[in-house]
């Protein structure tokens, strides 16, 4: 079969399409440094990020970009060794009293202890919908993915690829959701030893400063531009109706042996009944 220009011309026009639509961070480029002087660092040109937290201060960043819908992955290295007191949130947020976010925070522990991974989603300003899961692997030791799907029907949290949490659009019963205001993307390092390792009982053990994680590979995908391009590897976790069989096997094999808290089963907190999207359909 001969080769047809207008074919070919074609299939470059969606590979270019495709391409620029995945958007790889440069970290000198693409983020701004927000507080902590030299505790935050950039290196290997652009390619690396490191925060650190120490007595005096911690650190941060932010993405120059607002982003709306799309998938958002970055790796990420924890503080290794005794991380307790010490929270590495990662996180999208809009701005202002009625700001919408999206929330990994990562709460660190004694030695040898696993790390909390905290999730919560605010809409128009109100929180208080968290979850909670152990890793099944040591975060500290080298670098993992954690991604966020925001589509106008759902939020899909996953580590590595594995889908641990599915946030739906429920405004048919009257639950706000996040779809009207771009987020920039956060990050930071900071000392919560009043909260963040077994309520407040242990703290912060100074003599380990400073604290360190590592963030590398940030990358944006434009759902309107890439969603009928993906491999079949990614289709479980982009259909417009969510997660396929398998990806729903994995994550209630998360939720069953991972999760530590779910505010949708916290009947002390909620005497009245948990919220309305708490009783919609599960995936």
């Amino acid at each position: 079969m001969g080769f047809s220009f207008s074919n070919g011309l074609s299939t470059i026009v969606l590979l270019l399409a495709f391409l620029v639509s995945i958007v790889s961070a440069n970290f000198h480029q693409d983020f701004d440094i927000t507080w902590g002087d030299n505790r935050a660092k950039v290196f290997k040109q652009g390619q690396l990020l490191s925060l650190s937290l120490d007595r005096v201060s911690g650190s941060g960043f932010v993405s120059k970009k607002e982003y709306m819908f799309g998938r958002i992955d970055m790796q990420l290295k924890l503080v290794a060794g005794n991380s307790a007191g010490t929270v590495t949130a990662y996180y999208l947020s809009s701005q202002g009293p009625t700001h919408d976010e999206i929330d990994f925070e990562f709460l660190g522990n004694v030695t040898g202890e696993p790390y909390i991974l905290h999730t919560n989603v605010f809409t128009q300003g109100k929180g208080n919908r968290e979850q909670q899961f152990y890793l099944w692997f040591d975060p500290t030791r080298n670098f993992h993915t954690y991604s966020v799907i925001w589509k106008p029907q759902h939020i899909i949290f996953l580590v590595d690829n594995t889908p641990i949490r599915v946030f739906k659009n429920a405004e048919k019963v009257g639950v706000p959701f996040p779809k009207t205001q771009p987020m920039k993307i956060y990050s930071s390092l900071w000392n919560a030893d009043d909260w963040a390792t077994r309520g407040g009982l242990i703290k912060t053990d100074w003599s380990k400063a400073p604290f360190t994680a590592y963030y590398r590979n940030f990358s944006f995908k434009d759902l309107k531009s890439s969603s009928n391009s993906l491999s079949s590897s990614d289709n479980s976790v982009w259909q417009t109706n969510g997660l396929d069989g398998p990806a729903r096997r994995r994550l209630r094999w998360v939720q069953k042996y991972f999760m530590i808290y779910n505010y949708c089963s916290d009947l002390k907190r909620f005497p009245q009944g948990v919220p309305v999207e708490c009783r919609q359909s599960r995936f």
